[in-house]
């Protein structure tokens, strides 16, 4: 199971909010860049990279940052936030992105969607903001009457093979993974999945890591890492 550190971008800083709260942000860094370095060099396979000021639909210069980590770290990154357009996708991936997350336009243009899948195929996920089952978008701004298993499944009918989860209620809480919501959601959709939102601990990724046979690929970390209350070299030996 991978163990995937989140590097949330915020006017060139590496922050992280509670429950996507942009008034409730800590700052870690000042230098994403050498966050990133530390994440790699202490063996993360992916890095999980949010621009947040593109989510919330602002101007955002943290583009040139992504650059950077994709062309000098050396490790695979996915990248979303505010990408909804064709030309948006094709800017990450040229930027050197592995894999590009599409979340609001999976909901407000599903013809995006479609159209990405099927020119880059692998190279595109779904991250699915799930609040009380169903799917919230603008940066976790704005509920929705979506199901998220429903939209999970029309998804999958249009090439897609992995999603991201987030249980935003959970997210940058430290209060625990949603292990339902998650095994739910891989038994009904039959998709891989990457998990996400308030692993706090150790035996949060072993729990997670009991649902690798239903397609669980990994986990995004974020908070428990900057605290220190999960060690990432000693995550990886035990889940990875």
């Amino acid at each position: 199971m991978l163990v995937i550190p989140a590097i949330d971008l915020r006017q060139g800083c590496c922050v992280r909010l509670r429950q996507g709260q942009a008034t409730e942000m800590t700052v870690f860094s000042d230098d994403p860049l050498a966050v990133a370095r530390k994440w790699a060099d202490e063996g993360a396979r992916w890095l999980h990279v949010v621009d947040l000021d593109g989510a919330f639909g602002e101007e955002s210069s943290n583009l040139t940052v992504v650059e950077h980590m994709a062309r000098e770290i050396g490790v695979p990154i996915q990248f979303g936030g505010g990408v909804r357009s064709l030309t948006a996708v094709e800017a990450v991936l040229s930027l050197g992105v592995r894999r590009v997350v599409l979340g609001t336009a999976a909901v407000t243009d599903t013809a995006l969607v479609a159209q990405a899948i099927a020119r880059y195929g692998e190279s595109i996920t779904v991250g699915l903001d799930v609040k009380n089952d169903r799917v919230a978008i603008q940066g976790w701004q704005e509920d929705t009457a979506v199901e998220a298993i429903e939209l999970a499944w029309s998804l999958r009918q249009w090439g897609l093979t992995r999603v991201i989860y987030t249980n935003i209620t959970r997210d940058g809480t430290l209060s625990g993974v949603d292990h339902v919501g998650i095994k739910n959601m891989l038994e009904r959709t039959g998709l891989r999945l990457i998990a996400s939102g308030g692993i706090a601990s150790l035996d949060d990724l072993l729990c997670l890591k009991e649902l690798e046979p239903y397609g669980l690929e990994g986990a995004i970390v974020g908070l428990a890492l900057y605290t220190g209350a999960i060690k990432l070299k000693e995550a990886i030996e035990s889940v990875g």
